[in-house]
Parts: C-alpha cells; sequence; structure tokens
C-alpha cells in the first residue's frame, strides 16, 4: 500500500527569489504546499502567482512575530516598527511588558491580508520561528476559529528522539508543551508529528534528514522545508541563505524522485 507523506515549504512571500523556488517545486509536484508571510510588499503580486494553485497545493499562513516589519506599525510588540528577536517576545509577554492586543492585532492583519489576497481562509496555520506554539498566540488561535468547521488545520509538535538534533527539537518540544492535546480539544486537526528539523548551518545534513521522513514519517505527519533561491531581497531580510538552495536542489533532484519511488512514497497533494 502506497504512504504518502506532508511537504510544507516555509517561507513563501518572504523574498521573490523564495516565492519562486517555491513554486518551481509545487510546479513539478514535489511539495504538498507552502505556508506564506503575509507582511511584505511583495505579498499582493506573490499571491497572485499562488493563487492558481490553491486547491491542488495546501496554502497556509506563516505566522510571524519576529524579526521582520510589523504590518500594524508601532506598537508594544514592535516599538519601532519592527517586530523583535525572538528570545525578545516570549518573557516580555508572559511579563506583561508586551500587550497581548498588539500581538493579537498583528495576527489579525496578517490573517487579513492573506484572505483579502487570496479570497480564501488558510488550509493551515503555522509560525515563522514556531512562534504558534507561544501562549499568546494559541489564545488568539482558539478566539479566532472558534466556529466549528472553519478552523484551518495546525502545524503540530515534533516527537523527541532524534539524537542528531537532539537539543534544538527538546528546546522545539517545550515550547510547544501542551499545544498538540490542547488545541486538539479545541477542536483543531493538527498535522503532527513535526519532522525536517536540523542544523541549517550544516546544509549536508538536510538530505538526510528528508530521507528518513520518506522511510518513517507517518501520514499525519508533517516535513518543513525551506527552498528557494538566495536573491538581495532574501540576503537583507534573513539570516538563511545559500541552505535554501541546497534544501531546494534536493528537492528537485532525481535522487529524491527515485528514493520516493523506491520506498513506494508519494507526496500528498492540498486535498490530503
Amino acid at each position: 500500500m502506497t504512504r504518502r507523506i506532508r511537504l510544507i515549504a516555509d517561507d513563501y512571500g518572504l523574498a521573490p527569489g523564495v516565492s519562486a523556488g517555491i513554486l518551481d517545486l509545487l510546479d513539478h509536484r514535489r511539495l504538498t504546499g507552502t505556508s506564506c508571510m503575509t507582511g511584505f510588499p511583495e505579498w499582493p503580486d506573490a499571491a497572485a502567482r499562488i493563487k492558481p494553485l490553491c486547491g491542488r497545493a495546501a496554502v497556509g499562513l506563516h505566522l510571524t512575530l519576529t524579526d521582520q516589519p510589523a504590518v500594524t506599525g508601532q506598537s508594544s510588540l514592535a516599538p519601532e516598527g519592527r517586530l523583535p528577536p525572538l528570545r525578545s517576545l516570549a518573557l516580555p509577554v508572559l511579563r506583561g511588558n508586551i500587550d497581548e492586543r498588539d500581538v493579537h492585532a498583528e495576527l489579525d492583519a496578517q490573517y487579513s491580508r492573506f484572505v483579502e489576497a487570496l479570497g480564501r481562509q488558510p488550509d493551515f496555520i503555522d509560525g515563522h520561528q514556531h512562534v504558534h506554539f507561544l501562549p499568546v498566540v494559541r489564545k488568539w488561535l482558539r478566539a479566532h476559529f472558534s466556529e466549528e468547521g472553519g478552523r484551518p488545520a495546525l502545524r503540530g509538535a515534533p516527537a523527541l528522539g532524534h539524537a542528531a538534533v537532539a537539543p534544538k527539537v527538546a528546546a522545539i518540544a517545550a515550547v510547544a508543551a501542551g499545544f498538540n492535546r490542547s488545541m486538539a480539544r479545541a477542536g483543531f486537526t493538527l498535522f503532527a508529528p513535526l519532522a525536517g528539523i536540523y542544523d541549517w548551518r550544516q546544509p549536508e545534513r538536510f538530505a538526510p534528514v528528508l530521507q528518513a521522513a520518506v522511510e518513517t514519517l507517518p501520514e499525519q505527519g508533517l516535513f518543513m522545508c525551506h527552498p528557494g533561491y538566495v536573491d538581495e531581497t532574501l540576503r537583507a531580510r534573513d539570516p538563511m541563505q545559500g541552505v535554501r538552495e541546497v534544501e531546494y536542489a534536493v528537492l528537485a533532484s532525481d535522487d529524491f524522485g527515485a528514493s520516493l519511488a523506491h520506498a513506494g512514497v508519494e507526496i500528498m497533494d492540498g486535498k490530503g
């Protein structure tokens, strides 16, 4: 029996080169879908290019609360109009130094830009640097999607036990503690376990991590990846650069296609 795996590219909309690489892989059916960053000036154009794929590909929202311009401008979340580094987000929210209403307003704005450009709600929601696991975002998700049948799926937590990246997995799992259980109780579908975690400063580790997913990822799980082409916009916005072209090359390769065939595995489409 054929097993299917769910491959989701993060960061569509981050830069034109990233969006172009993801679109190429979607066209060649090497991805299930992608999650979109809606806060950049290029978003309307990027949305127009991916809109024809909605339905065949899963198109989600990549909630962004760190390191990029805030859609809502200056607030307690972004005093100078720029979202804080991750290390400066979680604890200040818990201590009340960042007003959760400002966080929710930013999430509302990013969601609205998605719906306005694509004419539909996202198929699923995840978070840049896993911010969707934070309690303040969990609260927004439960409040925003309270109607039965109107909830997008959510990216769930990773499973522990991957020795090569155990500290990184453990750190993410700690932030995500209780997420799967509480959001399932609230009526959301969870894609879990999360796979695809590795040290992206060592690009050679991507292919083995992907192969492990081909061999073992269950159908309800999700493999995240970050393919794309490097351009000047990306260089100005994000430190994750050359490794994106490595991921793109692996996903587009004949070797990856052969590994899928050998394992009797298919890439799930957006209806899966």
